[in-house]
């Protein structure tokens, strides 16, 4: 019989399912970065222990298995002064003529419409390492951004 006729079961032709994919480079956070990851991790493993039907329980063990990852992976981000826009940092700036304020997070806190930044972004890439009073490059524009403050949390 040809192997086109033959089947073996009806697991061959479903999508397959793939696991969630971990941003590349450090695993930089925030202490409030850590401590919600761990919440996420908990509130999962206590999804899979609840049990249910199978396609929720493997979606649940599967962003389990990314947030144990991450919480593994996580490197608390060192302290900075303040004197200038590091990681962690509360950026108050102007950008062609809006002033906008952003924290500069990590990967999993990051929630742009919230203000907050991965590192990794353009926006904060631009931003760090600068000084309050500091105008940067940003775009196609040399004096994008004026920063006015920093703060950090």
């Amino acid at each position: 019989m040809s192997v086109a006729f033959r089947r073996e079961g009806d697991d061959e032709h479903l999508e397959p399912k793939f696991e969630i994919p971990i941003p590349p480079g450090p695993n930089l956070v925030t202490a409030r970065g850590q401590a919600l990851i761990a919440d996420r991790v908990t509130a999962l493993q206590a999804r899979v222990a609840q049990g249910g039907d199978e396609t929720s329980v493997n979606a649940a063990k599967r962003d389990l298995r990314y947030w144990q990852t991450r919480q593994i992976t996580a490197e608390l981000a060192p302290a900075s002064d303040g004197a200038a826009v590091a990681f962690g940092s509360t950026v108050t700036f102007r950008l062609d003529g809006k002033t906008r304020t952003v924290t500069i997070v990590g990967h999993d806190e990051a929630d742009p419409a919230k203000g907050l930044l991965s590192f990794t972004a353009p926006l904060s890439r631009a931003l760090l390492g600068a000084e309050a009073g500091e105008v940067l490059a940003f775009g196609t524009r040399e004096d994008a951004i004026e920063i006015l403050t920093i703060t950090m949390e």
